[in-house]
């Protein structure tokens, strides 16, 4: 079973000809989610550029720490921070897709769709709880599934993770016990399970363990052949993960009038929303130690949000809709400026 690797070297992008010339690859890290769209995006655009994108796939807290830390060109992260929180850092935060979280098991028999599970039973599961896959809570849902007699092996992320933070997050708006006794955060004391490092190491783990039950991008599940759960929604549906779910749970967002892109996607209403989704963000400098390197990070993006759609919606990412991109390229060109206060993105006219 092919794992995606968890750092990458490669990209690039279109090179708009009003901007400065930038040869050397960018440096970025952070999330796992967006990992597979991101390896895309820069594998086109190293062919295009030959520029090259050096993505550390080290979970979105890493990333948030490295770029406050100023090691990196970009951090990225599935947990917006705040503006309070961008503010104390100097940091512009965009969206670049949106994407959904998915509970992937290893259950013999189950193949994808088998089974479904609202909010409630889900975290549960994941609080220890629930321990058996024919638990009446289970089976009162899928009074048709054949489910074994067997122990849940639950597994987890071991590294500050945004997936984390989009999964307890809409955990704790489900279930009164999570939320008091957990909590949402990139990363969490977990009541039970055993720990695997991204997105790579979680799929690993559920794949390779009968009776597991885990939590991963969707990309990661349909990649690898794992078997995903549908979910009971908000409005009492049940939704199988797919760009179109994800979508539906976005549909009611004014991404413009939030500030800092600041957009939590989970437990969305809707008859076709999918209960945990979420956009990934970038986070990058406002005022960058190295103004060429970000420059450099920016054409990227612009690159990806003009020529990357196709290849996000292969792998059911959602890309960001025209008006929001326009919105992300004004809050560019307002407040990414070099030490002598010019904008490094030209406001587009």
């Amino acid at each position: 079973m092919k794992i995606l690797n968890t750092v990458i070297l490669a990209g690039a992008m279109l090179v708009p000809s009003t901007w400065a010339t930038f040869a050397a690859d960018i440096s970025g890290a952070g999330a796992t989610f967006p990992y597979p769209i991101y390896a895309k995006w820069a594998d086109a655009y190293k062919k295009e550029t030959g520029i090259g994108l050096n993505y550390q796939s080290i979970g979105s807290g890493g990333g948030i720490k490295q770029i406050q830390a100023k090691t990196v060109t970009f951090g990225a992260s599935d947990m917006p921070l705040t503006p309070a929180e961008l503010d104390k850092s100097g940091l512009v935060q965009f969206p670049t897709v949106i994407g959904g979280d998915v509970a992937v098991v290893n259950i013999e028999g189950i193949k994808s769709a088998d089974l479904k599970l609202d909010g409630t039973t889900l975290a549960d599961i994941f609080l220890g709880k629930v321990t058996k896959w024919d638990d009446a809570s289970i089976k009162k849902l899928n009074p048709n599934a054949k489910l074994p007699s067997q122990a849940i092996a639950v597994v987890h992320r071991s590294d500050g993770s945004g997936t984390t933070f989009i999964f307890t997050d809409y955990l704790s708006k489900v279930n009164a016990d999570w939320k008091s006794k957990v909590g949402a955060n990139t990363a969490v004391e977990w009541p039970v399970g055993i720990g695997a490092k991204g997105n790579e190491g979680v799929a690993n783990n559920v794949a390779n363990t009968k009776g597991s039950i885990g939590y991963v991008e969707y990309a990661y599940a349909k990649q690898n052949n794992l078997v995903t759960v549908s979910m009971i929604n908000k409005d009492g549906k049940v939704i199988a993960p797919t760009a179109g779910s994800f979508q539906a749970a976005a549909a009611n967002v004014d991404w413009e009038k939030a500030e800092s892109f600041y957009v939590i996607l989970t437990d969305e209403p809707g008859a076709n929303s999918w209960p945990i989704a979420g956009a990934t963000f970038i986070l990058i400098h406002k005022k960058p130690a190295d103004p060429v390197a970000a420059s450099g990070a920016l054409k990227f993006f612009t690159w990806a949000y003009a020529k990357g759609g196709k290849m996000a919606e292969e792998l059911d990412y959602v890309p960001m809709p025209a008006p929001v991109v326009s919105a992300v390229q004004k809050v560019w060109a307002s407040e990414i400026k070099d030490a002598s206060g010019k904008p490094l993105v030209a406001a587009s006219r």
